[in-house]
């Protein structure tokens, strides 16, 4: 019982985290497939990463390393599949967590070209 709970959870960890990196990815230009993969939300943000400008931060923390690092955990997590859950939730949160300061680090430099 106490297995099949924490399988469960760990599903809809999984599912809520798709949905949110399938939102990233369109927040990139990206065009998400109705249920995507996390293989092809890897390709959608390594596409986003290519056309990342460089834009200034901390060293190795730019929008571009950031968007990379995101495929990086994405792949990972896409050749674990279902063999380890939580592991493979970890990666997909990694992946979101470095998309979103990727986006952060955008937002105010697509402000300022705006402001100009």
């Amino acid at each position: 019982m106490i297995n099949r709970d924490i399988s469960l959870r760990l599903a809809a960890g999984r599912g809520r985290r798709v949905t949110q990196l399938g939102e990233a990815a369109a927040r990139w230009g990206g065009q998400v497939p109705e249920d995507p993969g996390i293989t092809e939300l890897a390709d959608l943000l390594e596409a986003a990463a290519t056309n990342a400008s460089d834009h200034p931060g901390t060293p190795g923390h730019n929008p571009r390393t950031l968007l990379a690092g995101a495929v990086e955990d994405l792949r990972a997590a896409a050749r674990l599949g279902g063999l380890l859950p939580a592991v493979t939730l970890w990666h997909l949160q990694r992946a979101i967590d470095q998309e979103h300061t990727a986006h952060q680090q955008t937002v105010p430099a697509q402000r300022q070209r705006h402001d100009r």
